[in-house]
């Protein structure tokens, strides 16, 4: 799917995801979506699950770790949590979605209510 765009930051060997609305380099001030992904919690946390976690985590390695994400077994949805403004919820946007291949809808990313500085901010906090 085209259309839209992710953030994807890495503390350790933990990772979390947060969506953007157009595809283009955020700021600092750039308010973030919440990524309508499976295994990805409101707060952006991913659950590696069957993610084969790269080694090396720099700069140098963000395509390293995209693929490694994007290759893993995407098995459940985070429970009850507002990943989507979709009517159908979650589970109804990707029925909606599968098999096709054409850009994302923007109008269904929901606010995840924070910043590109006030996600990268929180990395580290329970």
């Amino acid at each position: 799917m085209s259309g839209t765009a992710g953030v994807l930051m890495v503390n350790g060997r933990e990772l979390s995801v947060r969506a953007l609305e157009e595809n283009r380099r955020p700021t600092a001030d750039t308010c973030l979506k919440s990524a309508p992904y499976w295994n990805t919690d409101a707060q952006g946390r991913v659950c590696l699950g069957s993610m084969r976690v790269p080694e090396e985590v720099s700069a140098g390695s963000v395509s390293v770790w995209e693929d490694a994400y994007f290759a893993s077994e995407f098995t459940h949805p985070s429970g009850a949590v507002h990943l989507t403004t979709h009517p159908g919820g979650f589970l109804g946007l990707w029925s909606k979605l599968a098999g096709r291949d054409r850009r994302f809808p923007v109008q269904f990313l929901a606010d995840a209510n924070q910043t590109l500085q006030e996600f990268v901010q929180k990395r580290g906090e329970p």
